[in-house]
């Protein structure tokens, strides 16, 4: 079986940080958040990346992290555009916003086509047991009767910051670590109390949500099969979703993977983890990243000069 590759969901500006966040240095020697993620996969086993861009981001990324990832893994670029579509489908007139993080990994197809694809954002902080459990998982997956994927699970108290909110899939395991359902939840947060609460969203009311929960930092693993299904997807989006809301509806990830669960055509095994999420979801995250990587270096896990 093919050597599993690592696909980057990197076409985004981080509208509520500000700028290129993902080429924001925040290591002891200018490293950013994407080194670690490499280094880590590179170690697990990994030896490719395909990174999702926007056309006009090729030559910073290049720059900022391609160079330098090719010491490690080969390196290719996959477009994330309005006109890369399934043959017959055409975006919105007047649409400028991207489709979604599924229709980013779809943009990969032709370059993953036959790989195990693990797919990781550019601005998360995974940890390196996460790429372990992930290469370990995938080196061996094999689809039977349906489609076997996996995803990471963080408790949800490492995946929180002290500046804002955050949006996460709240995950619920069946008796064999199977994911039963996801439900995003886009406004969570320790309050004086100590206690984790999401806010009402819609129609949906607050709650909370108990220590130890997994949730879904976008870390997923797939087979060969996967790609292949998305293309189903992006044209029933189309013909529901996207109708209703033309300038702004998007096809994520987790709605693709709980869709093909709900159709009894896949599982997807939840791979808990007990790593610490850092990211620069707020400017003011920084100072915390910067200190745990500055702290992990000095320990040993990652060397300096990385």
């Amino acid at each position: 079986m093919a050597n599993p590759v690592l696909v980057i969901m990197a076409a985004g500006m981080g509208s509520r940080y500000g700028g290129l966040k993902q080429i924001d240095p925040i290591g002891p020697n200018g490293q950013i958040l994407l080194d670690y993620s490499i280094y880590d996969a590179h170690r697990a086993g990994f030896d490719r990346v395909v990174f999702i861009i926007r056309p006009e981001l090729h030559e910073a990324f290049e720059d900022a992290i391609g160079k330098k990832a090719r010491r490690f893994m080969q390196v290719d670029y996959a477009y994330q555009t309005l006109d890369n579509l399934p043959d017959g489908l055409t975006a919105p007139e007047g649409r400028e916003k991207p489709l979604g993080t599924a229709h980013a990994v779809w943009c990969a197809k032709e370059l993953t086509a036959g790989c195990p694809i693990a797919v990781i954002n550019a601005d998360d902080f995974y940890g390196a047991d996460a790429f372990r459990k992930m290469y370990d998982y995938l080196a061996s997956a094999q689809d039977d009767d349906k489609f076997r994927y996996c995803m990471v699970g963080y408790q949800v108290e490492n995946t929180l910051t002290e500046n804002g909110t955050v949006s996460r899939g709240v995950c619920t395991a069946d008796e064999n670590g199977l994911l039963a359902h996801i439900i995003e939840r886009t406004a969570i947060h320790r309050d004086a109390d100590g206690i984790i609460r999401y806010d009402a969203d819609g129609d949906a009311p607050a709650g909370e949500i108990a220590p130890g929960t997994p949730v879904s930092l976008n870390f997923w693993g797939f087979t060969p099969s996967f790609l292949p299904s998305l293309d189903d997807g992006l044209r029933e989006f189309f013909a529901g979703k996207l109708p209703n809301n033309p300038m702004k509806a998007e096809y994520y990830l987790p709605f693709a993977v709980d869709a093909l669960i709900k159709d009894g055509k896949a599982t997807a095994k939840v791979l808990t983890t007990d790593s610490r999420w850092y990211g620069v979801t707020y400017r003011e995250d920084k100072p915390t990243i910067c200190a745990a990587v500055a702290a992990m270096t000095k320990n040993g896990d990652y060397p300096a000069n990385l």
